[in-house]
């Protein structure tokens, strides 16, 4: 069973309701608009799956970088699910081409430096999949490769503006027809028929 880990979220113990959005800073992406679903070319439901394009608005001028964080709250744990640790971006309007590698990353869930591939269980009701903008007012001295919990606490204290944009995402069925032609040889069938 999914837990509910929406108070354990960076922006839940970072942010308060003055610093979301402040000056209209803002965070959209090409590929969803809020609340829609992940494309499965985001998730571990397709190979060379990569992370989304993810762009955002110029945030207040007293910004020294900007942080990013993606967690899912529905994954089972006391918290939430960490997806992705982003930092060392510049404090300006900006974006994240789909697949670019960013500047900082820190270690995710899985103990890896990089995108960490929603994969929900076949089953579980869509999971939300949370990505944080944070304009941070000091930068980060944070080697790459850090953990969620270093990474917000250097932030704590230094927020002056959040931003938040989410999509869901369920995994299709699975009908046991998948993979039906991974052991054909392909090169052994006469399309022909000679």
């Amino acid at each position: 069973m999914a837990g509910n880990t929406r108070a354990q979220l960076a922006l839940a113990k970072l942010a308060t309701p003055e610093t979301m959005n402040v000056g209209g800073f803002s965070l959209s992406s090409a590929a969803f608009k809020q609340g829609q679903e992940l494309d499965p070319c985001f998730t571990a439901d397709e190979e060379d799956a990569v992370a989304p394009p993810l762009e955002w608005s110029a945030p207040p001028s007293e910004a020294a970088e900007l942080v990013l964080i993606v967690e899912d709250p529905d994954a089972p744990g006391e918290e939430p699910f960490c997806h992705w640790l982003v930092w060392g971006l510049a404090p300006q309007k900006g974006q994240l081409l789909e697949g670019e590698v960013p500047p900082r990353v820190g270690k995710n869930s899985f103990g890896n430096s990089e995108w960490a591939l929603p994969a929900p269980p076949h089953g579980d009701e869509a999971h939300e999949y949370v990505f944080q903008l944070f304009a941070i007012a000091v930068p980060m001295a944070l080697m790459p490769g850090a953990g969620r919990a270093e990474l917000l606490a250097a932030m704590e204290g230094h927020v002056i503006a959040a931003a938040m944009l989410s999509a869901n995402y369920a995994r299709a069925e699975d009908d046991g027809e998948e993979g039906e032609w991974d052991d054909v040889d392909i090169d052994s069938i006469d399309f022909d028929g000679n």
